[in-house]
């Protein structure tokens, strides 16, 4: 049962992978088309051909290698600008011309008028942004509904369980002994389905005002608890205990090292900042509540921030994802993941057994993730990414308005040829190190369960 439901979760997270990437070059087909400009093909892959079907000039297929997409725009790049007679072409430049050929092989006689190049700039700045842009749009779809629809988990004011004895934060011990005094809730009588109202003469409305006024407290401290619809008050000796650090929000807070990045333990797991406090030993029930449109957009935009500066840290990743892929070193849960070990991680959580909600949630925010990844990645102004033609667009756009400014003739349409060795070294790099990624998502994947 647990390898079925490990293959659905991978099926699915697989078809979500390739629906995001579906979606994001129907963005660029949908504005290129209505812009006039003509296109050949629209495919999810690359390498060889699996399956396509033709409507219309354009042709729509799946192929072999699910690590991207794209639509063959007829001109993307502008015919050259010949001079110098027939001295040989430098190698730079003879590879900018092939990547140019390859752009006027499908263009016919009746053509002329619809290729790329020839729209104005803020045209080709919308059929560019139009790809990450719908992976924008699907990830605030996907999150709408996990943040205003299914909701999220938070901690209540409720207790579900009293813990029965005092282990430090750092200990590794499972079960109390004669060691391990009684908390001061079970010394106490508190006990689970209580909810805490008021500690030491200050409400608690909700979870994190009643666990930072029992940090904050030591020795004798009055707690009133709800039980059985009436308010019945405890005499708590709250003591002294090590315990995750936590900052004003209740957000736990997280060893870093000098480059600012997570410590991690021998298992993979971030290792947390501690602090003496007050304990009462107690855990508070989590309760799933919907969040209104502007904390969605908060969230969403936590979200987008963590995915930039991830997107950032990324090259200095490499070095990590290389060890782990051959030196047999463990990954951490904020490694670096590709196509098959983000699949992987869907199965994992399919296998758990969790209620559908949660499992519902837990997918849903992680095919977001991929989503807002898929945006910031494509807008890195280099070639071949959407950003390096959107790069060159604006710097035309920069140039028209100048020349309009100073009274001077139009420039010529920026040639984004020109920088195709660029977008060669670009591609190998990424190649490469897709599969050094494939080999550490097989060999060594990154586990969220343990």
């Amino acid at each position: 049962m647990v390898a079925l439901m490990t293959a659905i979760g991978i099926v699915l997270f697989v078809f979500g992978l390739l629906f995001s990437i579906a979606w994001h070059e129907l963005g660029h087909l949908s504005t290129a088309k209505m812009f006039g400009v003509k296109c050949t093909e629209y495919m999810v892959g690359f390498g060889k051909t699996l399956w396509s079907f033709r409507r219309g000039e354009t042709e729509y297929g799946v192929k072999a290698v699910p690590l991207g997409g794209y639509v063959r725009m007829v001109g993307m790049m502008p015919p050259a600008r010949r001079s110098g007679g027939d001295r040989p072409l430098s190698r730079w430049r003879a590879m900018a011309e092939d990547a140019r050929e390859a752009s006027f092989v499908e263009l016919g006689p009746e053509d002329q008028d619809r290729q790329f190049y020839q729209r104005a700039p803020w045209k080709r700045l919308i059929v560019m942004f139009a790809g990450p842009g719908m992976n924008l749009v699907l990830a605030a779809i996907l999150l709408g509904v996990l943040f205003m629809g299914i909701g999220v988990p938070q901690s209540t004011t409720t207790i579900g369980a009293v813990t029965e004895c005092v282990v430090p934060a750092t200990s590794t011990a499972t079960e109390c002994t004669d060691e391990h005094p009684p908390t001061p809730a079970a010394e106490a009588g508190l006990a689970a389905g209580d909810t805490i109202v008021e500690v030491d003469g200050v409400p608690t409305p909700d979870w994190n005002s009643a666990s930072q006024e029992i940090r904050h407290s030591l020795g004798a401290t009055e707690i009133v608890v709800e039980r059985d619809g009436e308010r019945v008050p405890f005499d708590v000796d709250i003591i002294e205990n090590e315990l995750p650090a936590r900052d004003a929000e209740g957000e736990i807070l997280y060893e870093t090292d000098a480059d600012g990045d997570w410590v991690h333990d021998d298992q993979g797991y971030r290792v947390y900042q501690t602090e003496t406090v007050g304990f009462l030993g107690i855990v508070f029930t989590q309760e799933r509540s919907t969040l209104t449109l502007g904390e969605s957009a908060a969230e969403m935009g936590g979200m987008l921030v963590s995915v930039g500066q991830a997107l950032i840290d990324l090259p200095s990743k490499v070095p990590e994802v290389f060890a782990a892929a051959f030196l047999g070193e463990e990954r951490t849960q904020d490694s670096p993941v590709g196509i098959v070990g983000i699949s992987r991680i869907g199965g994992e959580i399919m296998s758990q057994g969790l209620p559908v909600a949660d499992t519902a949630a837990i997918m849903m925010q992680m095919l977001a993730g991929v989503n807002l990844f898929l945006f910031a990645f494509n807008l890195v102004p280099i070639l071949p990414l959407d950003g390096g033609h959107m790069a060159g667009a604006l710097w035309e756009w920069l140039k028209r308005a100048w020349s309009k400014l100073t009274r001077r003739p139009a420039p010529a349409p920026v040639d984004v040829a020109m920088l195709t060795p660029v977008a060669y070294v670009v591609v190998a790099c990424f190649l490469v190190f897709s599969v050094v990624l494939l080999i550490a998502d097989l060999f060594n994947p990154v586990r969220l369960f343990g």
